[in-house]
């Protein structure tokens, strides 16, 4: 099911509404949905790459706004809603002890999951569940979102297809690893 999921999403860069289509994508994906929009996004950028910036931008508007239906799901329908897509991602049994840290760093949660292949979706509900401070997740979401569909844009913008590769194979690493490094050398100058 999930491989018919993403041949449909990769069909969708061939439509006349492609622009739209990854809207609706990356809207729900900030929620529900399985696959990340980049798999759209990508083809599009490849197909129209003086149109990579608009890309990324409604790819980040519509992920941002698709993060506000997550936490409004974690913050008045978890119990019906937020907790099956929680369990849905195998996170359910962690969400308990996750949510009860979560508000001390919800701002850094937002920020890495936004940029790393971690799903975005659990950390927009449980920023609901928790009652993270909206203004901190909405400016941590534009700030995390548009690094990472930008990054993506500015890559295919530079060097087209031979760039996809990496960008779909390696780029989450290079992410993780840049936010390990981050988080990192904050923690250290806190400390010295």
């Amino acid at each position: 099911m999930l491989r018919r999921t993403y041949d449909w999403t990769l069909s969708l860069a061939q439509s006349p509404h492609a622009l739209w289509a990854l809207a609706v994508i990356a809207f729900v994906e900030s929620s529900v949905f399985p696959i990340p929009p980049d798999v759209l996004m990508i083809p599009l950028i490849l197909a129209r790459p003086k149109r990579a910036f608009l890309i990324a931008g409604i790819c980040t508007l519509a992920s941002v706004l698709g993060g506000l239906l997550g936490y409004y799901i974690g913050a008045a329908l978890f119990e019906t809603v937020g907790r099956p897509i929680v369990e849905f991602y195998g996170k359910g049994p962690a969400f308990a002890s996750f949510a009860q840290k979560f508000n001390d760093y919800g701002a850094w949660a937002v920020l890495i999951a936004g940029v790393t292949p971690f799903p975005f979706k659990i950390v927009t509900i449980a920023s609901g569940a928790t009652h993270l401070s909206l203004p901190i997740f909405v400016i941590s979401s534009i700030i995390a979102r548009g690094l990472r569909f930008f990054v993506v844009a500015a890559l295919l913008w530079r060097f087209g297809a031979p760039i996809r590769d990496f960008i779909e194979r390696r780029l989450g690493p290079v992410f993780i690893a840049f936010c390990i490094l981050l988080v990192g050398g904050f923690w250290v100058a806190t400390k010295i």
